[in-house]
C-alpha cells in the first residue's frame, strides 16, 4: 500500500508539473503575440490568429518570435 501511495503522489506531481509547464508556455506565446500588437485592437486579433496558425503549422518554438515578427510586419504593410 505504501508503494501505491508513493506512486500515486509521484505521478500526480509529475502530471501537475507537465500541465503547469504547458500552461505557462501558452501564456508566454500569447503574451509574445500581444506584445507585438501594441494597443491596436485589430492588430491584436490578427496576431492571435497568426499565433493559432503558427501552432497549427507546428512552427518550432525557437522560430516562433521571428515568425510572429514577420506576421506583424505584413500587417503593417497591408493597406486598411
Amino acid at each position: 500500500m505504501d508503494y501505491f501511495i508513493i506512486a500515486a503522489v509521484s505521478l500526480s506531481g509529475l502530471y501537475f508539473h507537465w500541465w503547469l509547464y504547458r500552461r505557462i508556455r501558452r501564456w508566454t506565446d500569447r503574451d509574445l503575440a500581444l506584445s507585438m500588437a501594441g494597443g491596436d485592437a485589430g492588430k491584436r486579433d490578427y496576431m492571435l490568429a497568426c499565433l493559432q496558425q503558427a501552432q497549427q503549422q507546428k512552427v518550432p518554438r525557437k522560430a516562433l518570435e521571428a515568425w510572429l515578427q514577420d506576421a506583424a510586419e505584413r500587417y503593417d504593410r497591408e493597406p486598411r
